[in-house]
């Protein structure tokens, strides 16, 4: 790998500009270093290098005056850094240099001579050497920084070899016989796609088999992960889910279900004609999913036989993060497997914060503990890079026949080198990266708190938060607890019966339009929240989802405060957008005012639509939005029965209005919150329908602002479901 300009060396010494000596010698270095092709980065201050290096990752050298640092109290705050070792926490393997004289030597603190790669000698050394070896650091580091598989990767496609193999684009060539493939060649660049190579390439090992070099990144994983065996996925953590159900469960065989959990979870359910025991979570005022009580744990009944596998959503799509230890103690005698569904959640065990929280910081060797995670969400990595985790005593080559069957015999494999580049990045850098995060997640809830007084832009999370420092904030996991109820801490909505149950994790933001204060009925007055997520979608910003009342927002590595500062520079905008009596509702959406002219007349303004929307949503409604959830439909088959009925073609599409007392032959999936109101098999409640109904209903009324709910079919404003062609006797 090249440094050149693109991974520059920082010096820092107060001499760069002086004619001196030392500042003579050092000026020979620096072009040397150019004449090299390395960019140079020059800090008089150790204030400000300090500041350079903290803020560009990029840097393959630093090199540090320490004869000026003992004199200059200016370069203290870097000799203090060094010698508290955060430098290295930061980037572990880059190299660093002291600038100093050998009679400074022995005043160098052990500490900082554990970090150190050497000394320079600026005025004794010539200006050629010390620029070889600075050269010689440089390169070995950008070598070592690349994980086994990418580095072999870039090998191979550096080679330039002919391609006799597939994919047929044969390194891009065939791509460039077309205008419109040059276009594609170009959009992507030559290396994704000389990149894009297949099994027939034996040097880099086979996913399927797990030898050399992917081989190699999986036992690196593993090890950075927490786990005892880590299986790289290429398609996605709904293909992980399948993976370890088929692993472990058989027809008829019991699985433990959190109803909160992903639609590929009950994809697998049908898959194995495995039999579901369902725990239901709770739900909030706001709709928010909330965690499933311990207590739900002590009523599942296996009948003396233990289920082959449980599956717990951990961290809730909200930000619930469980205390797996308690989970698991509960579930030890019931169940021989656990899955920890971590799809949003691939980053807890890098941060000290979330300690406990997470399947593989567990040890517990009379269970097989099993978590999948999407390394594409919230880490740094492509869309479908997921992993499997396992801790625990399992048999590979069992396992891999799972493994094999759902996974494809021409994996991609740029996915498979950002599984490898993240599992390097978080290994070398995590905890810092994760506690950036961290502090600009809680930095943004404490600004947003200083003009959410009336309640519209308040942020969900426990109410000791404003007044506590950002440094507490993001070292102590009880400052973010859900707490038993009482007067003071009713602002989760939950019952709670263990105060060390459930943690809300800071990174998942969700921001409320309304203030219900707990209550299921909201004040005449309200602001639901599918209309600022559109305003926000106007202004450029997506939020992750929107529900009634509130909507999400995610605070991943790649979120700056350029992004968060825009976002409430945006929020700011509808507040007074709102408050003012004389802004109309086509001056804000004016698409919807001329698609849908019918109903948001031209004289209308934006606070009588949103008071509008916001009484559909209470009364009666917000009884129905309620009980869809209170209470599970009956179960009349098993899910895999009524998707054979499917295959078979023994369905029918029938009105909502004539669904009751029929079996619906697809789950029915409203987002958010991401939940089945039904599964295959299960009989149409009255609840359902009434949610059902509800939805049409608010999705004719508001056109532009349109519920989303997977399993329904519309058809000229008709909600339309898939049902059993057999019917219930009453």
């Amino acid at each position: 790998m090249r440094g050149g300009q693109n991974f520059p060396i920082l010096i820092i010494d107060d001499e760069l500009q002086s004619d001196t000596a030392g500042g003579r010698a050092l000026r020979s270095i620096i072009t040397e270093l150019k004449n090299r092709d390395f960019s140079v980065i020059e800090a008089l201050r150790g204030s400000d290098g300090k500041a350079i290096f903290y803020s560009n990752p990029h840097i393959s050298c630093l090199l540090i005056d320490w004869v000026l640092g003992l004199e200059v109290d200016d370069l203290g705050p870097v000799r203090k850094e060094l010698i508290n070792d955060k430098v290295r926490k930061r980037n572990r393997k880059v190299p660093i240099f002291i600038i100093t004289d050998k009679s400074a030597v022995n005043e160098i603190p052990k500490e900082v001579l554990e970090v150190i790669n050497g000394y320079v000698w600026k005025t004794e050394d010539t200006p050629n050497f010390i620029a070889g070896r600075i050269e010689h650091a440089v390169k070995q580091y950008l070598e070592d920084i690349s994980p086994p598989f990418f580095k072999k990767l870039m090998q191979y496609v550096r080679k330039y070899k002919y391609s006799w193999h597939t994919p047929g684009h044969s390194g891009g060539v065939a791509f460039l016989k077309t205008a419109v493939g040059k276009v594609f060649f170009d959009f992507f660049g030559e290396n994704t796609i000389r990149a894009d190579l297949s099994v027939s390439v034996p040097e880099l090992g086979s996913l399927l088999e797990h030898t050399e070099v992917i081989g190699e990144a999986e036992e690196e994983a593993a090890r950075v992960f927490g786990a005892n065996r880590t299986y790289f996925i290429t398609n996605g953590t709904s293909t992980a889910n399948k993976i370890v159900f088929h692993a472990t469960v058989t027809k008829d065989d019991k699985v433990i279900v959190d109803r909160n959990c992903h639609k590929s979870v009950m994809h697998a359910i049908t898959m194995t004609k495995a039999k579901p025991i369902y725990v239901k979570p709770q739900r909030n005022a706001y709709g928010i999913i909330g965690p499933m009580s311990l207590k739900e744990f002590d009523n599942i009944s296996t009948n003396e036989i233990k289920a082959k596998l449980a599956i717990i959503t951990n961290s809730t799509y909200d930000g619930l993060c469980y205390h797996v230890g308690k989970i698991i103690e509960k579930l030890r005698d019931k169940v021989e497997n656990i899955l920890f569904d971590e799809a949003w959640y691939g980053y807890a065990k890098f941060h000290p914060f979330y300690k406990d929280r997470f399947g593989m910081d567990i040890n517990d060797n009379s269970i097989v503990i099993y978590a999948t995670q999407s390394t594409h969400k919230l880490l740094a990595a492509f869309s479908q890079a997921s992993m499997i985790h396992v801790k625990g005593n399992i048999e590979h080559d069992r396992f891999n026949e799972a493994f094999m069957m759902h996974t494809s015999t021409s994996p991609q494999y740029g996915i498979i080198a950002s599984l490898d580049v993240s599992t390097r990045m978080m290994d070398e850098a995590g905890e810092v990266l994760i506690n950036e995060a961290l502090e600009e997640a809680i930095i943004f809830r404490k600004k947003m708190e200083e003009f959410a007084e009336d309640g519209l832009f308040k942020i969900w999370q426990p109410k000791t938060v404003v007044n506590r420092k950002l440094e507490d904030l993001c070292k102590e996991p009880s400052l973010w607890m859900l707490k038993k109820n009482n007067h003071n801490n009713n602002w989760h909505g939950f019952k709670i019966e263990d105060d060390d149950y459930i943690l809300l994790d800071p990174l998942k933001v969700t921001i409320l339009t309304t203030d219900l204060d707990g209550q299921s009925q909201p004040d005449k007055k309200g602001v639901p929240a599918f209309i600022v997520s559109r305003f926000l979608r106007k202004k450029g910003i997506v939020v992750e989802k929107t529900g009634f009342y509130s909507f999400l927002v995610l605070f991943s590595m790649g979120i700056t405060k350029g992004k968060s500062g825009t976002l409430i520079s945006a929020l700011l905008k509808f507040k007074k957008l709102y408050y003012n009596d004389k802004v109309k509702f086509k001056d804000v959406f004016p698409e919807l005012t001329k698609q849908y002219s019918n109903k948001y007349k031209d004289g209308i303004d934006l606070k009588s639509v949103c008071n509008e929307m916001h009484k559909f949503l209470t009364g009666e409604n917000s009884k129905i939005i309620h009980d869809v959830y209170d209470t599970l439909p009956e179960k009349v088959k098993e899910p895999w029965e009524a998707y054979e009925k499917i295959v078979k073609n023994e369905i029918e599409k029938v009105d909502i209005e004539q669904a009751k007392n029929k079996i619906s032959a697809t789950m029915i999936v409203p987002y958010p919150p991401g939940i089945p109101i039904i599964m295959p098999g299960e009989k149409f409640s009255e609840n359902v329908l009434n949610y059902l109904k509800f939805c049409r209903d608010f999705d004719q009324e508001f056109p532009g602002f349109e519920t989303e709910i997977h399993g329904i079919q519309l058809e000229k404003g008709k909600y339309k479901v898939f049902v059993l062609k057999e019917r219930i006797k009453k």
